[in-house]
């Protein structure tokens, strides 16, 4: 049993202020309790903003060098701890364990490598005729991560802060805490100066608000549901902070007349399902040609139906449960939900998969001859279900695509680069990938719409943490 019982403040680890209340760290896999971690309140919370602000004058201030040193240490101490880290997700959320290996705890580094690369050549200063235009860092900002990539999200947010001279309050998911609890002790035996970085549990409610409207935080930056990154808006708005957000999806895979049918379903229905489903980029709905659609749905009834669902620690397994009992109930009521409105179910459905009777597992799951109007083709699910929609014309298809209140991602397949070009602009979504290509760790990643606003990785995530100053001189 493990028991997180302190908050990394002002270089220590600290217990918090007065009786905490605590939780417990469950596996989602086996349901068992294997951990509790204390959850902090206001006073915690100001006693981390106090450490933050104390520390800023001097890390602020602080040169390219000394904060590139500073992560290129935290680079090869996360290199070490990689197996101690892949083991900690798939004990507290579930990933299968090969994939904590080669998805999860790679991505962690892979945004800190990419933070490292724009920090060398980053212009933090540059003149325009006889004005200085200056890149200065925001503040104190308070970072708040999920629990679904938690790795990727934490290294997506801290490193870049670090980067631009910000100093943190990191408050991670109470459903993850103990990759974070790593992360941390990574950080501190990097030699990260003193209230540079701190980090506390909490939820959402009482931390995440309490973050939120703190005069000393300067910037809140979140990834999370829509409805997390609106409290956080509200919460933050009378004391006129910046609020990035990276939040919610229902990403549309608009798959063309001329692509290769089978590749583009298959590619599309494991991307879908990988992480049991719980990926805010997911391609969860699925656009066919009417005339194809029959011939998509068999497909991917059959890769679904072939994806083994099992113990995370099980090499074979390839799909591992949902993070929690409330996802798994929630996973299961849209299931529910799309029988009702009439939508054909071509693979999966409720309840567990055979064999499994208990932990959090989902079957993965293929509605087809959705209506974009259904609430399993309008609502983020976060789990193994897709919806297959089928149209008529390329604009329909375009049209259907960005009927949504999201616009976090979109997937465009074509054998025709002409023409993929043409649809993948006309998508309303901030990333678009074609024919299967794989995220740019140094490109812009945020979106339009619901999904949020701001941008993360590399340069971009870098320049998210920076205020311009114009310094105007006479001639």
């Amino acid at each position: 049993m493990k028991r997180l019982d302190t908050f990394y403040i002002h270089g220590e680890w600290v217990p918090p202020v007065g009786e905490a209340s605590f939780v417990d760290i469950v596996n989602p896999a086996t349901e068992a309790t294997i951990g509790t971690v204390a959850l902090g309140g206001e006073a915690d919370v100001d006693r981390a903003v106090a450490a933050a602000r104390a520390a800023f004058p001097a890390w602020s201030g602080s040169t390219r060098e000394a904060r590139i040193a500073l992560l290129e240490r935290v680079a090869e101490l996360y290199k070490a701890r990689m197996p101690a880290l892949a083991d900690a997700v798939t004990a507290e959320m579930g990933s299968p364990l090969w994939f904590s290996h080669q998805r999860q705890v790679p991505a962690g580094l892979a945004q800190i490598l990419s933070t490292l690369a724009a920090l060398r050549t980053f212009a933090f200063s540059a003149q325009q005729g006889t004005t200085q235009v200056l890149r200065e860092p925001v503040g104190v900002v308070a970072l708040v991560t999920p629990w679904n990539y938690p790795l990727n999200q934490i290294a997506a947010k801290v490193a870049p802060a670090l980067a631009a001279g910000c100093t943190i309050v990191l408050k991670p998911s109470e459903i993850a805490p103990l990759d974070a609890h790593l992360f941390a002790q990574i950080l501190h035996d990097a030699g990260v100066p003193a209230g540079v970085f701190n980090m506390l549990y909490g939820d959402g409610q009482l931390v995440g608000r309490a973050l939120s409207r703190h005069p000393d935080v300067a910037m809140v930056s979140i990834t999370g549901s829509t409805r997390a990154g609106v409290d956080v808006a509200i919460h933050a708005a009378p004391t006129v902070k910046r609020v990035a957000q990276e939040l919610g999806g229902k990403s549309p895979c608009v798959i063309l007349d001329d692509a290769d049918l089978k590749t583009a379903v298959t590619t599309t229905v494991v991307a879908c399902m990988m992480n049991s489903g719980q990926t805010c980029i997911a391609p969860t709905r699925m656009l066919v040609p009417r005339s194809r659609h029959a011939e998509a749905v068999a497909i991917a009834a059959a890769v679904a139906n072939s994806l083994p669902v099992g113990d995370p620690l099980d090499e074979a397994s390839k799909i591992g449960p949902l993070s929690s009992r409330r996802q798994y109930e929630r996973v299961q009521q849209m299931i529910e939900t799309g029988i009702r409105e009439g939508a054909r179910l071509a693979a999966g459905g409720p309840g567990r998969p055979q064999g499994l009777d208990g932990g959090f597992f989902a079957r993965p799951t293929v509605f087809a001859e959705v209506g974009n109007q259904m609430a399993i083709a309008r609502e983020e699910i976060f789990g193994p279900v897709m919806s297959m929609i089928p149209y008529d014309d390329e604009d329909e298809a375009i049209a259907i695509a960005n009927d949504t209140d999201y616009g976090l991602a979109a997937y465009v397949w074509s054998g025709s680069p002409e023409r993929a070009a043409r649809v993948a602009g006309a998508m309303r979504a901030g990333t678009v990938q074609v024919n299967g290509a794989t995220l740019d760790f140094t490109a812009p990643f945020g979106g339009y719409k619901a999904s949020g606003n701001g941008r993360e990785f590399g340069e971009y995530g870098l320049a998210e943490f920076l205020e311009f100053k114009a310094v105007l001189r006479t001639a």
